[in-house]
C-alpha cells in the first residue's frame, strides 16, 4: 500500500491539529479526498475555508464510510468515548490513528477494540507541534514541519519504564474515582498481553502513513506508550503547568496600577506563552498523565527549595550552567 493508495481520509475533529493536518495534506499530496467530522459550526467553517472537501456533523458511520485513513484529532476523553463506534464502523482495510497528547490509556483501549491485524488497524500517534491557540482559525499547513511525530510501538515491557511509572504512582496523591479519566491506567501485570502481536511498523498501511508524515515535513519517531507519556510529562505537560502556576501567581498580585506586569519585559511574555492555552484542551491530558505530573511537580518543587537555599551563595552558577546547556540542546533540535 503506497501513499497514493490512501485516497480517502476522514478527520475527526477539525480544530487546530485536524485542520492543520488537512491543510498539510492539500499542500503536499494529490488526489486525496478529505472529509471532516465535528460540531456543525466547526466543520462548516473548515469546509467554508476549503480546508476539507466534505463536511459531516451527524452520523459517524457515514463519516467513516470508505475511509482509508481515519485521523482522530479530538480531546482524549472524546476519543476514548468514540473508539468503540470507530472500531464498529471503520472499514477492515482502514488505518485508524489518533493525535492525542497521552498514549497509554488510548492504546490500552485501542488494542482491546482492534485486536487483529487482519482487520482495521490502530496506530497511536502524537504530533509534537501545536500552539497556545486552538480552533480551525489557528490551523497551519506547516504546523508539523520539522517537528517530531511520535508513533507508538507495542507497549514496552522495559523494566526501567515500569519501575519509573511505579515510582510516580507512589509519589502521586490519591484521586477521586468519580471520573473514569481521573483513574490512572496503572502498571499492567503483563505488558498489555500483546507481546505476540506483529509490530505496527511492519504493516503496509503504517508504512503508507509514515510516508505521508514525511511528505508534510514531520519527523516520525517510534516510541513506547509508557516512555512517551513519561517524556511528554516532563518536556511538555510540566512546562504547561509551570506557566499556569507562574501566570496565576502574578495575576493574583496585580495592584490597581497593574504592577508588577506594567514593568514586565519581553522575557516574561516569552516565558508565559503557554499560559494562553485553554483548560478545555488540557483537562484530559492532565487527568490521563496525573501520576507522572504529580511526581514531576514534586521533584520540581524540591528544585525550587534547593534554589532558594542557594540564593545567598554562588552555588546557583551550577544551575545556570545546566540551564544554559539544556537551552543549547533545545536550539539544536
Amino acid at each position: 500500500m503506497s501513499p497514493h493508495l490512501i485516497q480517502r481520509v476522514t478527520i475527526l475533529g477539525t480544530g487546530l491539529i485536524g485542520g492543520s493536518f488537512a491543510l498539510a495534506l492539500k499542500k503536499h499530496t494529490t488526489d486525496i479526498f478529505i472529509r471532516g467530522w465535528d460540531r456543525t459550526s466547526v466543520v462548516n467553517e473548515a469546509h467554508g475555508r476549503r480546508i476539507i472537501d466534505q463536511a459531516s456533523s451527524s452520523s459517524l458511520k457515514e463519516a467513516l464510510h470508505g475511509a482509508d485513513l481515519i485521523y482522530i484529532a479530538l480531546p482524549i476523553g472524546t476519543t476514548l468515548d468514540l473508539l468503540p463506534e470507530i472500531a464498529r464502523f471503520a472499514s477492515p482495510r482502514a488505518l485508524v490513528t489518533d493525535a492525542c497528547s497521552t498514549k497509554l490509556r488510548i492504546t490500552q483501549d485501542a488494542y482491546a477494540l482492534f485486536p487483529s491485524r487482519d482487520g482495521t488497524l490502530f496506530l497511536g500517534g502524537h504530533p509534537m507541534a501545536g500552539k497556545e491557540l486552538s480552533g480551525i482559525a489557528a490551523a497551519d499547513e506547516n504546523l508539523f514541519r520539522d517537528h517530531p511525530y511520535a508513533l507508538i510501538t507495542e507497549p514496552s515491557s522495559d523494566a526501567a519504564l515500569i519501575a519509573a511509572a511505579a515510582e510516580a504512582a507512589v509519589v502521586a496523591d490519591a484521586v477521586s474515582a468519580e471520573s473514569s479519566l481521573a483513574v490512572p491506567p496503572g502498571i499492567p501485570a503483563e505488558p498489555l498481553m500483546v507481546q505476540s502481536r506483529q509490530r505496527p511498523e511492519s504493516d503496509p498501511r503504517v508504512a503508507a502513513f509514515v510516508k505521508i508524515l514525511e511528505k508534510i515535513g514531520a519527523r516520525p519517531m517510534w516510541i513506547g506508550a509508557q516512555q512517551h507519556d513519561y517524556a511528554v510529562g516532563l518536556a511538555s505537560h510540566l512546562p504547561q503547568l509551570a506557566a499556569v502556576a507562574l501566570a496565576s501567581f502574578l495575576y493574583d498580585r496585580l495592584d490597581e496600577n497593574g504592577l508588577p506586569i506594567t514593568l514586565a519585559g519581553p522575557g516574561l511574555r516569552d516565558s508565559l506563552r503557554l499560559a494562553g492555552s485553554s483548560y478545555t484542551v488540557w483537562r484530559d491530558i492532565v487527568l490521563t498523565n496525573r501520576e507522572i505530573l504529580s511526581a514531576s511537580l514534586d521533584l520540581l518543587a524540591r528544585r525550587f527549595d534547593e534554589i532558594r537555599e542557594r540564593l545567598a551563595s554562588r552555588d546557583l552558577e551550577a544551575d545556570f550552567d545546566a540551564a544554559n546547556e539544556l537551552y543549547k540542546l533545545l536550539k539544536g533540535i
